[in-house]
């Protein structure tokens, strides 16, 4: 029997990338995506609210950076790059996406097409030195980078270690590199295959890291755009930005 493709999608299987681009109003989704996220909802009714707040986080941090000068990104696990990704909302920064999935990865490349600016690699977080070799193709290690980890630690095991990871992420990065993390919480149910995670634990991932105001807090409250409305919707999703002095 031939073997599958790794880098062709396979349309009779969900992926965890286009059921999150589906979830924010993309195209690049298959029916089996629709499908599963639809049952998904129907379980952990918080998951829907759970993703978007972790985008406009993500949007929010980003932005921030940006007004301190950073002027690189590097996505970790970024799944697609169709709505309201990074390159839309710092059209001028260079951006690296990165995600360890092969058929994402090469989704990826072919939505980013020809931009310059931004570009999309496939390599895994667990092996930080690697994926940092491969950013430094695309972004200046000597420079302040904003590195982004949003919804992604919380699929990373405690039997990987991954605070000796995110150790060795850290030292490798510029002065005035910033560093945002969203994080689901031990207060709710653990994501699909997941590791909860208290506030202190996920601190700790910061290491000596500078933390921004207003520190840990849950994603929609990291310096909402708006003001919260009063009794509005808790969501067991942590977030906070650092950055290394």
């Amino acid at each position: 029997m031939p073997q599958s493709d790794p880098h062709t999608p396979n349309p009779d299987t969900p992926n965890l990338a286009r059921m999150y681009d589906y979830l924010l109003g993309g195209k690049d989704n298959f029916a089996v995506d629709r499908e599963a996220l639809d049952r998904l909802a129907d379980l952990i009714p918080e998951a829907v609210p759970q993703a978007r707040a972790a985008r406009g986080f993500l949007q929010r941090a980003v932005r921030y950076a940006a007004a301190q000068g950073v002027d690189q990104f590097l996505d970790v696990g970024s799944g697609l790059p169709t709505q309201g990704n990074v390159h839309e909302v710092v059209p001028d920064a260079r951006v690296v996406y990165v995600d360890h999935d092969p058929v994402v990865a090469e989704h990826g490349r072919a939505l980013l097409g020809d931009r310059d600016r931004a570009v999309f690699v496939e390599a895994d977080l667990l092996d930080p030195v690697r994926m940092l070799d491969q950013a430094a193709a695309h972004l200046d290690p000597a420079r302040p980078v904003g590195v982004l980890l949003v919804s992604v630690l919380h699929f990373v095991p405690d039997s990987v270690n991954p605070h000796a990871v995110l150790a060795c992420l850290r030292g490798a990065l510029a002065p005035g590199s910033h560093l945002a993390i969203a994080h689901a919480t031990s207060s709710g149910d653990a994501p699909a295959g997941g590791t909860r995670r208290g506030p202190e634990e996920i601190q700790a991932f910061f290491g000596d890291f500078v933390m921004v105001e207003p520190g840990l807090v849950q994603a929609h409250e990291w310096r909402p755009d708006r003001p919260r409305l009063v009794g509005g919707t808790r969501l067991p999703l942590l977030a906070g930005m650092a950055w290394k002095p």
